[in-house]
C-alpha cells in the first residue's frame, strides 16, 4: 500500500499518543516506586525506599547505576536531563517491542499475542497451560509477553533483551491496556504488514514541535540527540530503489558483464544500449576529436566502454549506511543481495572464478548443496554484507528489527520452520557513542585484565588512547576518523622500536592525561601491520571485557556491566570504520554539525566543513574501495553554491566520478524544508 499523507498521519498519531502514554507512565513509576523524579531532578536515597519488595528494590538499584553510568559519560548534563533520558529510553523500547510483535503477527511469524490483548490466541494457550500459578490475568499476560521477549532476544537482543538498561521498566496493567488499544486501532490494521511501517515509527517518535523548539533554541545542534532528532527524515522507497539499483545493482551488473537478472528487476538501473564491456586488461579507446562536435542526441548513441570488474564473492560485497536510521536502504539492498547470492552459486558452478578475500572458501566447498546454501543466505547477508552506523540508540533497535523481519520473510518463503532456520549470531548495526566515562572503572579494567604481560600492557595503553579518541563519537558518528588515529598510534610504536638505540627498550606511547605514564617494555613490533595487530588484539579486548562484566561483584556490579557493554559497542564501531566497502548508501544529516564537533570538522574536513552532508560524502568516499559506488540523497545546494566549490571540484570531479543524478526538489523528505538531489558516484583510483 502507498504511504500517502493520510496514512502517515494515522501512524503519526499512534506514535505520538503511545509515546505520551508511556512517558507519563514511566515518569510516574520513577516518582512513586523508585524515588527518582524526572520533573524535579531529585534522587531519593535507596535505603529510604522501605516500601519496595526485593524485585523492585533491585530495579531501583539498577536505575541508579544506570544514572551514574550516564553521568560519567555526560558530566555536563543535569540529573533532570538524565532521568528524562531514562524515561525516554524506556518508552521507545516498549513501544518498539510491541510494534515489533504486531508486525511479526501480521507476517505470521508469531502466534497472535497482542492483536487481541488478553484474548490473543497465544496468551489463551499459555494461560491454559499455566493455570492459576501466575496470578491474576494482567500479571499472567505480563509474564507471557516477557516469555515472548526472551524467545525473540535469542536473535534480536538489541531490542528484546529485558535486562538491558533501556528495557528495565514495563507499563502497569491499565497503561498497557491503553497502549494495546492504540496499537490495535482498526485504522492501523493494514499497516503492520508493510515493511516501511517501522521506519515511519522511528521518524515520528520525535514530533515536529520538538524539532522546532530545538531549532529555535540554537542554530546548530547542541548535542548528539538534537543532531539525531533534527535530521530524522525517512527516505521514500523510490529514492531508496534509485540509489541502491545504481550502486549495488550496478556493481553486480558490471561484474557479470550484464548477465544478471538485476537488469530486469532493478527498475531504476540506468543503462545505455551502447554499453561495451571490456575484457580484463583491455583499455578503453581514446575519445576522438569529433566527439566534441556531436550533439547531445548523437553523443548518447556513442559506444560506452565499461571497465572490467572482477567477479567477487558476494560475501565480500559489503555495504555501509553511515547514518542508517531505520535501515531503509539495507532493507531493499537485502532483496538484491538475495538475487546476487543465487547467481553467484550458479556462476561458480559454471567454473567462473569468484574473487574472495581472507579465509573464505568457495561456496561449493562450504555447502553440501544449493538448497543448504540458499537456506543460509539470509544469515550471510546480515552477518557479512549490510552494515550501519547511527548516533541514535533507537536506530540500532529499529534497524536490527527491520533486517530480522526481512530475514524471517525469506525463510518463511522457503518453507523453513523456525527451529530449522540458521541462527543470526551477529549484526553489523552499531550505535556510535563515546566510550564509557568512568575513569576509575577503565583503570580497574586495564590493571586487572591488561597488565599481566608486556604485550597486554601495550594493548592496555592503546585501549586508553582509544577511549580518549572516542570522546566525540556520539556527536560525529561516522565522521569520526577513529581508524586513522589507531593506525597512527600503531605505526608510531613500531617506528619508535625500529629507531631505538641499541640495547634500549621501546618507550610506549604517552597520553597527555593525569594518568600515570606507562613503563618501558621490551617488545618486538618488526612485523606488525595495522590489520594484523588490530585483529590480534581485538579478540583479547573483547574477552577481557566479557570477563570483567561476568566477574563483577559488589554494589557496582551492574555499572561495571554497563561499562563493559558500552566499551564493546565502541570497539564494534571502530571495527566498522576500519573496513572498506563496495557500496556506500546514505541520507545523511544536513546543515551544521553539533557545537562540540565544530573544531573537529574544521580540522578533518576543511573542504566540506560548511555542511555535514558534504562531509558525509567525503567520508563515504574514504571508506569505499577503489571503484566502489556511493549513493546519496542530500540537499541540492552543493551543486551550485560557491561555498561548495571545493566539494564539487576536488571531491565529486577528482576523487569520484558522477554516474547518475536526479534533481528532486521539495517535498521528498516528508516535512523537511529542503530541496534535494539523489546521485551516485564511483570512486576513482
Amino acid at each position: 500500500m502507498a504511504f500517502d499523507q493520510t496514512t502517515r498521519n494515522r501512524l503519526q498519531r499512534f506514535v505520538s499518543d503511545g509515546r505520551s502514554l508511556l512517558t507519563e507512565e514511566f515518569t510516574r513509576q520513577l516518582q512513586n516506586d523508585y524515588g527518582l523524579d524526572p520533573i524535579a531532578g531529585e534522587v531519593t536515597i535507596l535505603e529510604n525506599l522501605a516500601h519496595l519488595d526485593d524485585g523492585r528494590r533491585e530495579t531501583a538499584r539498577i536505575l541508579r547505576a544506570t544514572l551514574a553510568h550516564y553521568q560519567a559519560s555526560s558530566p555536563d548534563a543535569t540529573v533532570k536531563d538524565l532521568l528524562e533520558r531514562i524515561v525516554r529510553e524506556q518508552a521507545f523500547t516498549v513501544l518498539n517491542r510491541l510494534a515489533a510483535l504486531r508486525m511479526a503477527e501480521a507476517r505470521e511469524l508469531l502466534i497472535e499475542s497482542v492483536a487481541a490483548g488478553y484474548s490473543s490466541k497465544g496468551f489463551q494457550l499459555y494461560a491454559r497451560l499455566a493455570g492459576t500459578g501466575l496470578g491474576e490475568t494482567g500479571e499472567a499476560y505480563r509474564c507471557y509477553l516477557f516469555s515472548v521477549f526472551d524467545e525473540l532476544a535469542l536473535d534480536l537482543a538489541v531490542l528484546f533483551d529485558r535486562f538491558s538498561p533501556m528495557g528495565r521498566l514495563f507499563p502497569r496493567e491499565s497503561a498497557l491496556l491503553d497502549l494495546l488499544k492504540l496499537l490495535n486501532d482498526p485504522e492501523l490494521a493494514d499497516l503492520w504488514a508493510e515493511d516501511e511501517t517501522i521506519g515511519w515509527i522511528y521518524q515520528y517518535f520525535n514530533s515536529k514541535e520538538e524539532r522546532k523548539q530545538m531549532r529555535d533554541a540554537s542554530a546548530a545542534p547542541r548535542n548528539s540527540r538534537e543532531l539525531a532528532v533534527r535530521n530524522q527524515f525517512f527516505t521514500p522507497r523510490y529514492v531508496v530503489e534509485f540509489l541502491v539499483d545504481n550502486t549495488l545493482g550496478r556493481l553486480w551488473y558490471e561484474m557479470t558483464q550484464g548477465e544478471t537478472t538485476l537488469k530486469e528487476s532493478c527498475q531504476y538501473l540506468v543503462r545505455r544500449p551502447t554499453e561495451i564491456f571490456l575484457a580484463e586488461g583491455e583499455p578503453a579507446p581514446e575519445p576522438t576529436d569529433t566527439e566534441e562536435e556531436l550533439s547531445q542526441a548523437d553523443l548518447l548513441k556513442q559506444p560506452v566502454h565499461i571497465p572490467f570488474r572482477p567477479l567477487k564473492d558476494p560475501r565480500d560485497l559489503r555495504m555501509l549506511d553511515p547514518a542508517c536510521g531505520s535501515m531503509h536502504f539495507g532493507l531493499y539492498a537485502f532483496d538484491l543481495y538475495e538475487r546476487i547470492y543465487g547467481e553467484a552459486w550458479e556462476l561458480e558452478q559454471q567454473s567462473r572464478r569468484l574473487k574472495r578475500s581472507g579465509e573464505l572458501k568457495p561456496l561449493a566447498e562450504t555447502y553440501d548443496s544449493k538448497e543448504a546454501f540458499l537456506r543460509d543466505v539470509p544469515r550471510l547477508i546480515i552477518e557479512y554484507n549490510i552494515h550501519g552506523v547511527d548516533i541514535d540508540p533507537r536506530a540500532a533497535q529499529i534497524a536490527g528489527l527491520s533486517l530480522w523481519l526481512r530475514s524471517q520473510k525469506s525463510w518463511q518463503a522457503q518453507g523453513l520452520k523456525p527451529k530449522d532456520r540458521p541462527q543470526i549470531k551477529r549484526s553489523n548495526i552499531v550505535c556510535a557513542e563515546p566510550m564509557p566515562g568512568e575513569e576509575a572503572l577503565l583503570s580497574e579494567f586495564i590493571e586487572t585484565y591488561l597488565s599481566a604481560t608486556a604485550e597486554q600492557q601495550l594493548v592496555g595503553q592503546l585501549v586508553r588512547r582509544v577511549f580518549a579518541a572516542m570522546t566525540l563519537a556520539g556527536e560525529a558518528g561516522s565522521l569520526l576518523q577513529i581508524e586513522r588515529e589507531i593506525s597512527a598510534d600503531i605505526q608510531l610504536a613500531k617506528q619508535q622500536w625500529l629507531n631505538r638505540p641499541a640495547g634500549e627498550q621501546l618507550k610506549l606511547l604517552e597520553l597527555e592525561t593525569d594518568q600515570p605514564r606507562q613503563q618501558s617494555l621490551p617488545l618486538s613490533v618488526d612485523d606488525i601491520t595495522d590489520d594484523r595487530f588490530w585483529l590480534k588484539i581485538e579478540d583479547e579486548i573483547y574477552t577481557a571485557l566479557e570477563r570483567y562484566a561476568a566477574t563483577a561483584e559488589g554494589a557496582g556490579r551492574f555499572q561495571r556491566r554497563l561499562f563493559a557493554e558500552d566499551a564493546a559497542r565502541g570497539f564494534a564501531f571502530i571495527d566498522l570504520c576500519r573496513k572498506r566497502y563496495s557500496v556506500m548508501l546514505m541520507n545523511p544529516p544536513f546543515g551544521a554539525g553539533s557545537l562540540q564537533t565544530k573544531s573537529m570538522l574544521t580540522a578533518a574536513y576543511p573542504r566540506t566543513k560548511n555542511d555535514v552532508y558534504a562531509a558525509f560524502v567525503e567520508r563515504g568516499l574514504q571508506l569505499l574501495e577503489v571503484a566502489g559506488n556511493l549513493g546519496a540523497i542530500t540537499s541540492r545546494t552543493g551543486f551550485f553554491l560557491s561555498s561548495f566549490q571545493k566539494w564539487r571540484e576536488e571531491i565529486l570531479l577528482k576523487e569520484a566520478q558522477p554516474t547518475v543524478f536526479a534533481d528532486l526538489g521539495y517535498g521528498v523528505l516528508d516535512a523537511a524544508m529542503v530541496e534535494t538531489a539523489a546521485y551516485c558516484l564511483s570512486k576513482v583510483a
